[in-house]
């Protein structure tokens, strides 16, 4: 089982795929990940089975959870219950985020 990470090279797993989201990790557990949105791309996720934590790397734009939008920026961590409704919108620059469920990514 690989026990570290780099994110750079997770960055330019996504650059070469069809999706803007790379999980690396996955277990019953635990996932992690990480997202890029470009500026107008859309975030098409759906609520999750478990909680999840949101931390933003670079970029701008909002996140919102249920029916409030919070301004995202470097360095801002997030949380999002289970169930809750939530995407990230409205970026004018590259949106990078590393996320965690609390289980897998299914």
């Amino acid at each position: 089982m690989k026990l570290e990470f780099n994110l750079k090279d997770n960055l330019e797993k996504i650059k070469t795929s069809n999706s803007y989201f790379h999980t690396f990790i996955n277990k019953d557990s635990l996932a992690a990940g990480i997202l890029i949105l470009k500026p107008g791309e859309g975030d098409t996720q759906e609520p999750h089975e478990n909680d999840e934590v949101y931390f933003i790397l670079s970029g701008n734009g909002y996140l919102k959870i249920k029916n409030k939008n919070y301004k995202v920026s470097k360095d801002k961590l997030f949380f999002v219950a289970k169930g809750a409704p939530h995407f990230f919108h409205s970026n004018t620059n590259d949106l990078k985020v590393l996320y965690f469920f609390g289980g897998s990514d299914s």
